[in-house]
C-alpha cells in the first residue's frame, strides 16, 4: 500500500489535480484572512462565492470576455462585502447574524436571478472556459488555467502587504487593537470597510474559478460548502 501512496504522490497530474482542487479555496481563503485580520468575520463567504460564480457566469454568457467576467464576479462580491460591512462595522451588529444573513441572500437572489433569466433550459448553458497554459513547460503548471497561476500570485502578494506595506500594519492594527490605532489617528471603520471589501472580492473570485474555469456553467449547489472550508 505505501508504494502505491508514493506512486500517486510522484505523480505529476496529482499534484495538478490538488492545485486545480485548492484554487477556489486558496482565493476563498486568502480573503477570509484579509477581513479577519482586520477584525471582523465573515460568513457570507458562500453566498458570496455563489453570487461571484453566477455573475462571472452571466457576464462571459451575454458577450463579455472572461476577464471581464473574473472583474464583474470580484464586483459582485465587493457589494456583497459593502453590504456585510455597513452592517457589522458602523451599525455593530453580530457578525455571526450579518454573515449568514448575507450568505442565505446572496444564495437566494443568485439562484432566483439564474431562474428568472433561464427558465426553460433543461441543461445548464456553457460558455467557452479559460483554456490551460500548455505553453509554461511545467508539468504541474501547464495543466492550470490563468486563476490558478493568478490564485499563487495572491498569496506571497497579500502577505507582503499585510507585513510589509503601512496599509497592511493599519488593517493589522484595528484587528487587534482598535483602540490604539484610533489613538494613532486612523479610521478604524473606514480600514476594516476597505479589508471587508477586498476581502470579500476576493470570495466572488473564487466563484468565478468555479464556472469559468472548473467548469463552463452555472448550476445549483456547485460552491458545494467551500465557502465554510475556508472559514
Amino acid at each position: 500500500m505505501l508504494p502505491d501512496i508514493l506512486v500517486i504522490l510522484g505523480n505529476a497530474d496529482f499534484w495538478a489535480a490538488v492545485l486545480r482542487i485548492a484554487t477556489p479555496l486558496i482565493f476563498g481563503t486568502l480573503g477570509v484572512l484579509l477581513c479577519e485580520r482586520a477584525g471582523v468575520l465573515n460568513l457570507g463567504i458562500e453566498g458570496i462565492m455563489v453570487a461571484g460564480a453566477l455573475a462571472g457566469w452571466l457576464a462571459v454568457y451575454l458577450g463579455g470576455s472572461l476577464w471581464v467576467g473574473v472583474m464583474v464576479a470580484a464586483l459582485t462580491g465587493a457589494a456583497f462585502g459593502l453590504l456585510h460591512a455597513f452592517l457589522t462595522v458602523p451599525l455593530a451588529l453580530s457578525q455571526h447574524v450579518a454573515g449568514l444573513g448575507i450568505t442565505l441572500f446572496a444564495t437566494s437572489v443568485s439562484y432566483y436571478a439564474y431562474r428568472v433569466s433561464f427558465p426553460n433550459v433543461s441543461s445548464p448553458p456553457t460558455i467557452e472556459s479559460f483554456a490551460e497554459m500548455a505553453g509554461l513547460g511545467i508539468p504541474i503548471l501547464s495543466k492550470q488555467t490563468p486563476l490558478t497561476l493568478l490564485a499563487l500570485t495572491c498569496v506571497p502578494l497579500l502577505a507582503w502587504v499585510l507585513y510589509r506595506m503601512p496599509v497592511g500594519l493599519a488593517v493589522r492594527m484595528v484587528g487587534e487593537n482598535p483602540a490604539a490605532a484610533e489613538g494613532q489617528g486612523l479610521n478604524v471603520n473606514a480600514v476594516r470597510t476597505g479589508a471587508i471589501v477586498a476581502g470579500s472580492a476576493l470570495m466572488g473570485v473564487a466563484g468565478a474559478f468555479l464556472t469559468l474555469s472548473a467548469f463552463n456553467a452555472f448550476f445549483f449547489n456547485m460552491v458545494n460548502g467551500r465557502g465554510w472550508i475556508c472559514v
